[in-house]
């Protein structure tokens, strides 16, 4: 197997490229400097491996919800990059790749991933750890104020994200004891989209090329 990943999503700005059970990545904080840097951190990968684009099996993006600019970046790039090369694509979702990462860093297994959406929102997703050591959703990824956030039922969640930064009153206040305890300095990792787009690839999810599209959430951003 091998798939190169990328995600600009946020701040920080990464590229992972997946040989079998071995991953690379390249990762830098780069606000604003996103579409400057992310090509070259995926060609200095695949150079480093020997390989060319088309050698690879498939390629992942974040597909959001994070910064708009950032997820957009991810996607154009992926698309051009996929296409031109005819390879597929695996979509993945930044929330579950935080959750994933957290998972990889700790070992902690359920997991509440919120993002600052601003506007006074959070994006906001809940993940649980499967037999495999994959983050499976258990709720509908959302946007929503943190006043109304909801985890599933038990006790023994983990606070994932800047969100609980942003929004720690309220987040807190809302879930109270459920929540063990949080990461407010959690980042998106490409190594983690990389993780997860293996599998989903193996599951048969990859799309072709010109079908990845971002994930913003808010519908009256996707509209415009």
């Amino acid at each position: 197997m091998k798939l190169l990943a990328i995600d600009t999503s946020s701040e920080t700005c990464s590229a992972a490229l997946l040989i079998d059970t071995c991953i690379e990545q390249r990762l830098e904080h780069a606000p604003r400097r996103h579409g400057e840097l992310i090509l070259p951190m995926m060609q200095d990968l695949l150079e480093q491996a020997g390989l060319a684009v088309t050698d690879l099996d498939a390629m992942a993006f974040g597909c959001g919800p994070g910064s708009f600019t950032g997820v957009r970046i991810a996607t154009a790039v992926i698309q051009g990059a996929a296409f031109g090369a005819e390879v597929p694509v695996v979509p993945v979702s930044t929330l579950a790749a935080m959750a994933q990462g957290h998972y990889r860093r700790t070992g902690e297994k359920r997991l509440l991933v919120a993002l600052d959406a601003r506007m006074d929102e959070v994006y906001w997703g809940c993940f649980e750890i499967d037999p495999s050591g994959l983050a499976e959703s258990c709720c509908d990824e959302r946007v929503c104020l943190p006043e109304t956030v909801a985890a599933p039922p038990g006790a023994g969640w983990f606070g994932v994200g800047p969100g609980w930064s942003a929004y720690r009153t309220a987040l807190t206040e809302r879930l109270g004891a459920v929540v063990a305890g949080t990461d407010a300095e959690a980042i998106c990792e490409a190594r983690d989209i990389a993780t997860l787009a293996a599998a989903a690839y193996a599951a048969g999810q990859q799309i072709p090329a010109d079908q990845a599209m971002p994930v913003y959430l808010r519908d009256r951003v996707t509209r415009t």
